[in-house]
């Protein structure tokens, strides 16, 4: 018998503003916010107690992480707006926001899933750049550790530009017109304050370093020979909401073009496919990935986990 085709809705709109659906309004608020705090920080900087600094500075970084794997990852994917200019301008502020270049973002992303985490090849290279056995030995994960903190130093520039370049031109001129607008807004935060600036770097640092935990454990424990296992999918409901339902990355990585209004029916049609192929779900959301009892080992290697456990609905479609 033929298997069911999967089939999912692509979100239409009669929006003139929104390309697919006005529940992007919220993602786009939340960058929006998040671009607000950046300058918000540095103008509460000379008035406000330092602790109380440090709590927004690690409020920033939590926001960076969300934005990068919720706000940001989905606008890559399926750009908010009709309008173009629109797009152009909300991937500028919120290159500031999240303090690089979110054309650049998007090259190393595609790259990620053109590799989908890929183990080495004979020659020690991985296709995606970021994949989590870029820098392993013998075939295993790299430590979760120096995959959080130094994956923020390794992005390599000249691969990124080679690979911009092939869009065209005016993709170079974009992605380079948002480093140097956060540049120079830094430049010019430190010529008035450069305490505040010095103040800020570790908190944006600690941010993408954030970021690069979340994505660690989106894909320790799943099995890069396998589409439908591609990805660890973490189904919390809150968790979902806060990063607009980055957590159903399996599903993700099996159908990238999915809208993520549409995750939890992605989910509903694939999970007898992921059950057979023993596709990874945690407990906890991707970042506190180190918590979870149940965590791949040597005596039990990625590609061997247990079946897929139910799931609940984690926002409205």
């Amino acid at each position: 018998m033929k298997a069911d085709p999967i089939k999912i809705e692509i979100p239409k709109t009669d929006s003139k503003l929104f390309a697919y659906t006005r529940w992007d309004a919220i993602p786009t608020l939340c960058g929006l916010l998040h671009f607000a705090l950046f300058f918000g920080m540095y103008f509460l900087f000379p008035r406000t107690p330092l602790w109380a600094m440090c709590l927004l500075g690690l409020f920033y970084g939590f926001l960076m992480n969300a934005n990068i794997n919720g706000v940001s990852h989905n606008f890559i994917h399926n750009p908010f707006f009709r309008s173009p200019l629109l797009n152009r301008l909300f991937s500028l502020v919120n290159s500031i926001a999240c303090c690089f270049s979110q054309t650049y973002y998007d090259v190393v992303h595609m790259q990620h899933h053109k590799g989908n985490s890929d183990m080495q090849d004979e020659h020690g290279e991985t296709v995606d750049w970021i994949s989590i056995y870029r820098h392993g030995h013998d075939h295993e994960a790299e430590n979760v550790w120096s995959y959080t903190f130094l994956s923020f130093f390794r992005d390599n520039p000249v691969a990124i530009n080679r690979e911009l370049k092939k869009r065209g031109q005016e993709e170079v001129f974009w992605g380079k017109l948002e480093i140097y607008a956060f540049a120079a807004l830094l430049a010019v935060m430190a010529l008035f304050n450069w305490r505040y600036v010095l103040f800020f770097l570790p908190f944006m640092y600690l941010g993408h370093c954030m970021s690069y935990l979340n994505g660690y454990y989106r894909h320790f424990g799943g099995n890069p020979d396998e589409p439908a296992a591609w990805g660890v999918s973490s189904y919390g409901k809150v968790y979902n909401w806060i990063f607009f339902n980055n957590g159903y990355h399996a599903e993700h990585h099996f159908r990238p073009k999915c809208h993520w209004t549409r995750s939890h029916d992605l989910y509903e049609q694939i999970q007898g496919l992921q059950r057979r192929v023993g596709t990874r779900v945690i407990r906890a959301p991707h970042m506190l990935g180190f918590l979870d009892p149940d965590l791949p080992t040597k005596s039990r290697p990625i590609g061997h986990q247990p079946p897929v456990s139910e799931a609940a609905p984690a926002t409205p479609a």
